[in-house]
């Protein structure tokens, strides 16, 4: 039998050789549109075609084409014949995947964001640990129960929402999916890490939010997401919330690899409408600060600007999502129990960009789910390049082409981030949050015996404009440092003394020591030391880039 299988076999694949080679093109036919240049004789084309190809081409007389199927040397010929606009190979569209959830027809955000197009069935993706830094959950909702893996108060008491901000969030991230129940979540795959950090009188301290931070990164979310924040006003100090132990907890959940997704805040809370400054912790680096857009694609008055630190926007009105089940039951009339159809007026319906940052961390744990590997500047450069740029023509009439202060890089595209994964990544590094001197500069140590230490890493003017090295000098020890970009941009190297605590400290720039003579492909410094201690080598991005860029460093030191 076994024999009889292989000489079998052997039969078959000599067969299809022949085939092969009596026919070598064959297995490369494939199906064409040609597109009639205008003027064209549909006849006399579709004649020429047949004779190129031996196939009679099928008339798309409507739509000004022809269909033919030929291999690739016909292919080739087409090009020769005269009439032809374009040619392109047929392509083939599927079905999106549909969830079964009664309400998910009304989440018309999920539409927006094409939530699901990505895939045809429901997508088998790796779970994703997701922090909902908020007022709670609704710990035994039907359509999130089964997706809390871990809940804890910061504010005392136990992580049960008896506000609704908090259960909203986690439905909008994660709602069972496809269980015939409520709505759709728009991450199959999230794992809810859950802290409570609003206390009963509705204020949230800034400790509690640091502490719940550092313990949902230490609990392994790699998405924070933080739908609350302070007044930023740079132009008044007194009103500005600015704080370096909230600062000092993000830069931890950075240095872990989480990628952090911050509301950038709503103008009724500010002390004009619109405000022009994104809130905290959304106005800290390497934050991925989200505004709002309405159904008709504009940017809503409430929703903050921000030229720097907006850099994506989402759907933030009318947004359909769960709600704790103990304050839906207040209004017993209302069918949909433990939805926002039945919330109080606060939410009723909810409204504001703390409802669009939700869908932004659904998208960045989709995209860990589809590849776990992804370092989380990665992940933020997916979402924000794969944007719709918001404009007139999608409604926004307050928008300018490419990057602006009310959309940042554009609507949110969910499918469109996944399917950029196909495509080159963006650069990696390993090194961040590097952003200033002092404690926050990354030290390059030199084993024995070398000289020379060499990084790869990145930089994005929007969103890590800056990395700073710290190099230990010892004294009329010398240093040599280039840097080289990946991409044609202007970066700039600066040497720092010892003692430095901020690059951006412009009362102490008598402590830059060397700048590179211009921003340009390869840029360089060389110093002797005058004292011991660490120096700091910085290296900025000074103009705008779209793609972040890559570069690598060279460090030398020499007697």
């Amino acid at each position: 039998m076994i024999r009889r299988g292989v000489t079998r076999r052997a039969a078959v694949l000599g067969a299809l050789v022949m085939v092969g080679m009596l026919s070598p093109d064959a297995a490369l036919a494939a199906r064409y549109h040609l597109g009639l240049a205008e003027g064209a004789d549909p006849e006399a084309v579709a004649t020429a075609v047949e004779q190129v190809t031996g196939n009679p081409p099928g008339r798309l007389d409507a739509l000004g084409a022809l269909a033919v199927e030929t291999d690739e040397r016909g292919r080739r010929e087409l090009d020769r014949i005269g009439g032809v606009a374009w040619i392109e190979r047929a392509r083939v569209r599927r079905l999106a995947f549909v969830p079964n959830d009664p309400l998910a027809t009304r989440q018309w955000y999920a539409v927006a964001n094409r939530a699901y197009d990505a895939w045809a069935t429901r997508p088998p993706l790796a779970p994703v640990r997701v922090a909902v830094i908020d007022s709670g959950v609704d710990l035994g909702h039907p359509d999130l129960e089964r997706r809390i893996v871990l809940a804890k108060s910061f504010v005392g008491g136990s992580a049960q929402d008896t506000r609704g901000h908090g259960t909203i969030v986690a439905g909008v991230i994660a709602a069972e999916l496809d269980n015939s129940t409520g709505i759709a979540g728009l991450a199959p795959a999230a794992e809810l890490v859950v802290a409570k950090v609003v206390s009963n009188a509705g204020t949230v301290a800034v400790e509690a939010e640091a502490k719940a931070v550092r313990w949902a990164v230490d609990s392994g979310a790699r998405v924070v997401n933080i739908s609350l924040g302070g007044l930023r006003d740079p132009r008044n100090p007194d009103r500005d919330t600015y704080s370096r132990l909230e600062e000092a907890a993000i830069a931890y959940a950075v240095r872990r690899g989480a990628v952090v997704v911050a509301a950038v805040g709503n103008s009724d809370q500010a002390p004009t409408e619109p405000w022009n400054f994104a809130s905290y912790p959304a106005a800290l680096p390497h934050v991925l600060g989200v505004s709002a857009i309405g159904r008709n694609g504009a940017s809503p008055p409430f929703s903050n600007r921000d030229r720097v630190y907006n850099d994506v926007a989402a759907p933030g009105e009318d947004i359909l999502s769960t709600f704790p089940r103990s304050v839906t039951a207040e209004r017993p009339s209302c069918a949909e129990q433990g939805y926002t159809p039945c919330a109080t007026d606060d939410f009723r319906p909810p409204e504001g960009t703390s409802f669009a940052a939700p869908q932004v961390s659904a998208v960045a744990a989709n995209l860990l789910g589809v590849r776990p590997l992804l370092r989380a500047e990665q992940v933020t450069a997916v979402i924000e390049r794969s944007a719709r740029d918001a404009t007139s023509a999608t409604g926004c009439r307050e928008c300018e082409l490419g990057r602006d202060r009310h959309t940042g890089w554009g609507a949110l595209d969910g499918t469109a981030a996944v399917g950029a994964l196909a495509g080159p990544l963006p650069p990696r590094d390993a090194h961040e949050p590097n952003d200033d001197a002092g404690g926050e500069a990354y030290r390059l140590y030199f084993p024995s015996g070398e000289k020379a230490r060499f990084v790869k890493a990145s930089i994005d003017y929007w969103d890590d404009q800056d990395d700073v090295y710290a190099v230990y000098l010892r004294r009329r020890e010398r240093l040599f440092v280039s840097i080289v970009p990946g991409i044609p941009s202007s970066v700039a190297l600066a040497l720092w003394a010892p003692g430095t605590r901020s690059v951006s400290d412009l009362a102490r720039q008598d402590l830059r020591l060397r700048v590179s003579s211009r921003p340009g492909r390869r840029e360089r410094v060389a110093w002797r030391a005058v004292e011991p201690g660490w120096h700091y080598v910085q290296a900025r991005l000074t103009a705008p880039s779209v793609p972040p860029v890559a570069y690598r460093l060279s460090i030398v030191r020499t007697r």
